[in-house]
């Protein structure tokens, strides 16, 4: 399965006939290829988002669309797409994603046509997961971890203690799940689970660094916490801690398989 199809070749010429180079170049994205997204297409869509005259729902849906498909490299190609954009796009993007009530509908994705579609699919799954979870997170605090200022002066840093308990959860629910992806390194086989990989790499470092500052906030505030407030800020604390070794064999992993230059 490699280069592109005649119905990617189709598609992309429909979408060119219409007119919307958007929906074209999330075509050329996620084609049967079984190789990441290609650089260009990311950077076209990633401007895109900048472009005050262009319709990010539509972008949007056309990747939902995308993500429909019976190839498994189409629909993680899809996935991929979409969370390059969440991360580097314009945020108006993300904020769309979040408006929804619903997005990627892969829990029940198999492609059947092969063991590397089988086992593809069970990334898919996880992944599209993940994805719906980063939504849900900024709908919930109407920010997203990865982007937000880290440090002494950021977010987590400086959250008052009502909204320090309401975040972290929603943190560490998001960090779970991307956990949960739970690639080994074998299973790395191919370009497209490798780009999903290095996403959600890039993804946990931000993360864990809200984290951490998340932590720090909450331990500086513990002893001037209400009773109600200290209990849940323990359990916080609790979870924190059994989180530290499954992170940490993720970034294990990525320092094997990643590129130093990422």
């Amino acid at each position: 399965m490699s280069g592109q199809t005649l119905t990617d070749r189709i598609a992309a010429a429909q979408y060119s006939l219409t007119g919307s180079e958007v929906a074209r170049a999330v075509c050329k994205a996620t084609t049967h290829e079984v190789m990441g997204p290609k650089k260009k297409h990311l950077e076209f869509l990633i401007h895109a988002t900048n472009e005050t005259n262009v319709n990010i729902p539509q972008m949007a849906e056309t990747l939902f669309e995308r993500a429909c498909n019976a190839s498994w490299v189409v629909v993680f190609k899809a996935l991929v797409t979409t969370h390059h954009i969440m991360l580097n796009g314009n945020e108006r993007f993300i904020q769309y994603l979040a408006s929804r009530g619903a997005l990627f509908n892969v829990s029940n994705f198999v492609d059947k046509t092969g063991a590397q579609g089988y086992d593809m699919s069970t990334f898919i799954r996880r992944y599209g997961r993940y994805l719906n979870e980063k939504a849900f997170a900024y709908r919930q605090m109407a920010f997203d971890f990865s982007r937000v200022k880290k440090g002494t002066d950021g977010v987590m840093r400086t959250l008052a203690t009502d909204k320090l308990l309401k975040g972290m959860p929603v943190l560490q629910g998001q960090i779970d799940i991307l956990l949960e992806f739970d690639v080994h390194p074998k299973e790395l086989s191919n370009g497209v689970i490798k780009a999903s990989f290095l996403l959600l790499f890039k993804d946990l470092v931000k993360l864990f660094a809200c984290y951490n500052d998340g932590i720090i906030n909450l331990l500086e505030k513990y002893f001037k916490m209400k009773k109600a407030e200290c209990k849940d800020g323990l359990e916080i604390y609790k979870r924190f801690l059994t989180r530290m070794t499954r992170i940490s064999e993720f970034f294990k992993l990525a320092e094997v398989k990643t590129p130093a230059s990422c």
